[in-house]
């Protein structure tokens, strides 16, 4: 099989997607068809009308003359007007629905990619990925059911043709055959193009993104010149390519038009000829000053369309691999639901690496249980974090299992992993809503009085009274409205209104004034009493008074007791704690 057969069967299978998508609207596809196609067979008549007018004038049967041109306009005004404009109605409603269950399906897919997706793509090529490339693809919808429907009305007016004059005929199919060349000549070069432009623009739109959350960070660093200097270069590899899409689309269109008036000129003078020489009617070289700009109407829209066909298949292409995991697989949970949660977390001879990276543990083996104040501490890249990201399966175990409450953790469902374990990061993420709005993200159905439960318990409703707005004060982009703290207080609110047994803390107080940090504390030494809480610490000063602390070194378990233990038992946890009083 030849390559280029190999790209054409590609180019099929990426469609299935779509007719899946289309599958309940196909009564509706059939009926715009239908009306499209009736619409368009009634305008093919429309030049033979047009020129036996022409020949009943001639003719002096003005009664004959009178009776086609009133076809001619019923056939012009009700049907082809009406037809043609409910048939285009119904297809851009299904266009529209098409675009509606592409980008929730897209967006659905890339929640359920894995982690190291995200590490991998840039947030602008995935943010296009579901907004530009669905409506890219959407929008050529009721494009292709047109010009489908007008090639097939130019085979039917051919057969016509052909009928009256085959000299024209062969004329135009000639002509048609050299478009089909030339445009198979363009396409790979307009095809590479569009790919080399969408993924300058999903840079584009990843700095962009990127310099939005940030800007606080971008005053403050004084990068705005830098940044502005990266946005110009992009903007200059993005006009260069538009510029190169541009320079081939309009040779292509040039030669486009060059055939075009041709095949006008010759077909007109073959009438004139064949007239001349009582070969052809009057009504025949009316007919075809008709007729050669369906044609020619033909060539134009599928001069446009060969550039909109390369870039639906590159948005295509680029939505299928989302869909059809061909770049990454999804998470893939058990079905194994937890009815009454412990919060016990063990882990057994568990082996990890991140992607391209060296082993971070190794034979790792440690449990923890509930009803405990529990730290891990340790030297940054020992395997700290890690132990976070593989409780939550952000990340799975190369070797080895996890379990929770005895069972492990790859065989619950998704809701069961994520309702009952939350993590508490130093840098938490909130939406840009109001604080109530974030509350209803984790729970739908809360209501005030169950928010304001839980603000109490995270010491925070009564900093939220004191706002004008109260609860329905809006926090900015990532929270930035709340200190660090208070950003910390209402994640771990978040995570009590989600009623999660574990409650891993990522150096949650590393980062934060003595006030902060003793709210807390408060706020976890209250949690204890019924929930498992994990601390990774920074700050060892911070998890002193834990039930049981837990050194890490070289991917394993070193040492682990109380503070005091191990300031006898463990070398790596003294230094730990005497660099951090030196400091």
């Amino acid at each position: 099989m030849t390559e280029e057969k190999i790209e054409k069967k590609k180019s099929l299978k990426e469609l299935k997607n779509v007719y899946k998508l289309i599958k309940k609207d196909k009564v509706k596809l059939i009926i715009a068809f239908i009306c499209i196609f009736i619409s368009s067979l009634l305008s093919i008549t429309n030049g033979w009308l047009h020129g036996e007018v022409i020949e009943s004038i001639i003719a002096l049967n003005i009664r004959k003359a009178l009776m086609f041109l009133s076809l001619y306009f019923i056939a012009c005004v009700f049907f082809d007007n009406i037809l043609d404009n409910i048939g285009v109605m119904i297809a851009s409603k299904v266009e529209s629905n098409l675009s509606r269950k592409l980008s929730i399906m897209v967006y659905k897919k890339m929640l359920n990619l894995p982690a190291y997706a995200f590490e991998e793509k840039t947030s602008g090529e995935l943010i296009n990925r579901i907004t530009y490339d669905t409506e890219t693809l959407s929008n050529m919808f009721n494009s292709i059911i047109q010009v489908l429907i007008n090639a097939l009305g130019c085979f039917l007016i051919l057969i016509y043709v052909f009928f009256n004059s085959w000299i024209v005929g062969l004329e135009i199919v000639v002509f048609l055959i050299i478009i089909f060349l030339i445009t198979k000549k363009f396409n790979p070069k307009i095809k590479q193009i569009n790919k080399e432009l969408k993924e300058k623009k999903d840079e584009f739109t990843a700095l962009s993104t990127e310099s939005i959350r940030g800007i606080r960070e971008i005053k403050t660093l004084g990068i705005k010149e830098n940044l502005t200097g990266e946005i110009k270069e992009l903007r200059k590899l993005i006009f260069n390519k538009d510029i190169e899409d541009i320079n081939l689309h309009r040779k292509y269109s040039m030669l486009m038009w060059t055939i075009k008036f041709t095949m006008e000129c010759l077909v007109f003078a073959t009438c004139l000829i064949e007239i001349y020489y009582g070969r052809s009617t009057i009504g025949f070289f009316m007919a075809m000053t008709w007729y050669i700009y369906k044609f020619t109407w033909l060539i134009d829209n599928l001069t446009s369309m060969n550039r909109m066909y390369q870039r639906l298949f590159v948005s295509l292409r680029r939505i299928n691999e989302i869909i059809d995991n061909t770049l990454y697989q999804d998470d893939l949970f058990g079905n194994v639901n937890l009815r009454k949660t412990v919060g016990n977390i063990s882990f057994d001879k568990v082996s990890f690496g991140y992607p391209n990276e060296d082993v971070t543990l190794k034979d790792f083996s440690v449990s923890f249980e509930t009803g405990k104040k529990i730290a891990v501490v340790g030297k940054s890249g020992q395997g700290k974090s890690t132990l976070f990201n593989l409780i939550t399966r952000i990340f799975d175990v190369n070797k080895g299992n996890i379990y929770l409450d005895n069972i492990n953790i790859r065989d619950l469902t998704e809701d069961s992993l994520r309702k009952n374990i939350s993590v508490i990061r130093q840098e938490p993420f909130l939406f840009n809503r109001t604080i109530k709005q974030n509350f209803k993200v984790v729970k739908p159905n809360i209501t005030l009085k169950e928010i304001k439960k839980y603000c109490k318990m995270a010491y925070l409703d009564e900093y939220i009274e004191t706002l004008p707005d109260k609860y329905d004060t809006k926090l900015g982009e990532g929270g930035v409205n709340l200190s660090g703290g208070q950003k910390q207080r209402l994640s771990i609110a978040r995570a009590l209104a989600k009623e999660s047994k574990v409650i891993l803390f990522d150096e949650a107080t590393s980062a934060l004034d003595n006030q902060s940090q003793s709210y807390i504390k408060k706020v976890i030494d209250d949690l204890v009493k019924d929930h498992t809480v994990i601390i990774i610490a920074h700050r060892l000063s911070t998890i002193v008074d834990s039930d049981i602390i837990y050194v890490v070194d070289k991917g394993k378990i070193a040492a682990f007791g109380t503070h005091k233990e191990l300031l006898e038992t463990s070398k790596v946890y003294k230094t730990l704690y005497e660099n951090e009083d030196k400091n």
